[in-house]
């Protein structure tokens, strides 16, 4: 019997924040992994990693845009990422009637990575516990993937096919003082989408999709490939926070990815949409050429 391709999705931002669409997305993923869809959940947190770091009276620290992890810091994204929220995550999968397994990058060495010691430009910057993946352990997660709820968990949750819920810290590798490094959720997906090979990577984020005038949501691409979007980038159509999702686009791509889809996670069941009914929501971008628009 053939498997069913994977899907990978990220998730983050107002959709994990909101109650009542966080919600929606774990109905969304409980009711496609039921349908036969085998699911890895990549989640992020960094509201909640903010807010921790305030409670606890820790100085955010930003180096040439970006975050700066130190030990007490890293301490925080293991508590938040990898303790409250992945394990909440898991519960109110269960709680729907669906299958979850939680664990971090740290786990079995899922996603082992390095420090990053140059910056997007090739120049040398030091952001302290900061990763760069550098091997996914495909072999733990096609294990999940394939995992099957024995009776008495089917009685409790169901027989989908187990979910694994992630959060991206990462096996540090070369370090002497350190057991994980802090990595960016979107890349931890493009990387965890390209080793397993996944049909499909969904990045939900809190704007419409990829826009060419980003005060005008019609203006939104639909459809488009790295090539258009290497265009947009260097005419400067696109810049700031696009950037990175892009970044994890032309990475999941050219890992093999068949497509990846930026989605508006503040839309009530698009995950379900876009899977499940094909609504042509946010902007999908392609290998190659297929109907760009």
């Amino acid at each position: 019997m053939t498997e069913a391709p994977v899907i990978v999705i990220k998730y983050g931002g107002s959709a994990m924040i909101n109650a009542a669409l966080k919600q929606a997305v774990v109905e969304d993923l409980v009711q496609l992994a039921a349908g036969g869809r085998r699911i890895a959940l990549v989640h992020g947190g960094g509201p909640e990693i903010d807010l921790m770091l305030r409670t606890a009276g820790i100085a955010k620290k930003v180096v040439n845009g970006l975050r700066y992890t130190d030990a007490q810091t890293m301490e925080i994204v293991q508590m938040v990422l990898c303790g409250k929220l992945n394990k909440e995550l898991c519960a109110l999968i269960i709680r729907q009637g669906g299958s979850a397994i939680g664990l971090s990058g740290i786990d079995g060495a899922l996603l082992r990575a390095r420090r990053v010691t140059r910056d997007a430009h090739g120049q040398p910057v030091d952001l302290g516990l900061v990763g760069e993946i550098t091997s996914v352990n495909t072999a733990l997660l096609n294990a999940l993937l394939r995992l099957q709820p024995d009776a008495q968990a089917s009685a409790d949750t169901g027989s989908a096919p187990y979910i694994p819920v992630i959060s991206p810290a990462a096996f540090a590798e070369g370090e002497k003082d350190s057991i994980s490094l802090n990595v960016n959720a979107d890349t931890a997906a493009a990387k965890i989408a390209g080793a397993l090979h996944a049909s499909s990577l969904i990045l939900m984020t809190d704007v419409p999709g990829i826009m060419r005038d980003v005060n005008n949501e019609q203006s939104i691409i639909h459809n488009t490939d790295l090539s258009e979007l290497a265009a947009l980038e260097h005419s400067g159509i696109l810049s700031g926070g696009m950037i990175p999702k892009v970044d994890c686009c032309r990475l999941a791509i050219t890992a093999g990815v068949g497509e990846v889809r930026i989605v508006d996670g503040r839309q009530p069941h698009a995950l379900r949409k876009v899977i499940a009914e094909n609504a042509k929501l946010g902007t999908a971008v392609m290998p190659q050429n297929q109907n760009v628009q």
